[in-house]
């Protein structure tokens, strides 16, 4: 009986580790990670203090500021594997939150298993598809419950022309990959 208990307190603990571990890579609505809607700009070096940041900053070389530009602050793996890209509302104000997160990394997940080396049929399994937009290059799909738009490139789609000429959902092939995964925290 006591061996039987101590298997089990070892495999709960065990569960545990693993599910601690796995939260910096889950996504959800209004989290990344360990990043959420109410993350600031100036956390973002404590939380990625294992990593590399490199900030891009809208002002330019001379301190003139660059209208249109968005600051950007690309996560990187110390082996230079690239994580993230994070937008914040507020450019040049490290109080602001987070606008948007683009993902660049597979383990970023999430709880049905939708990541940046997903097809649109896993997509499409998964998650509920409000409306598809398109650009000259790609198909933009728009996934309200976790707040995000996923990107396909028209070559994907077995689309020649890069004109602005509608897709829909049914014209999505099921091999169809992700070209960017953006959760958006607005």
């Amino acid at each position: 009986m006591i061996k039987l208990f101590k298997t089990l307190a070892v495999v709960l603990v065990s569960l545990t580790l693993i599910q601690c571990s796995n939260n910096k890579f889950d996504v959800s609505k209004g989290k990344v990670g360990k990043l959420t809607t109410k993350t600031t700009i100036q956390e973002i070096d404590a939380i990625f203090a294992k990593d590399s940041i490199v900030k891009i900053l809208s002002e330019g070389d001379k301190g003139q500021l660059s209208i249109g530009d968005d600051d950007k602050y690309e996560v990187y793996e110390k082996g230079g594997k690239h994580l993230l890209t994070i937008v914040p509302q507020e450019q040049l104000d490290s109080t602001s939150t987070i606008k948007s997160i683009e993902i660049f990394d597979e383990r970023f997940q999430t709880i049905s298993g939708l990541n940046i080396n997903s097809d649109f049929q896993q997509i499409n399994a998964n998650n509920k598809i409000s409306k598809v937009e398109t650009t000259f290059s790609s198909a933009t799909l728009f996934i309200d419950d976790l707040n995000a738009t996923i990107s396909i490139s028209k070559e994907d789609l077995g689309l020649k022309d890069f004109g602005s000429r509608k897709v829909s959902i049914d014209q999505i092939p099921d091999l169809a990959k992700i070209k960017s995964l953006t959760i958006w925290f607005n």
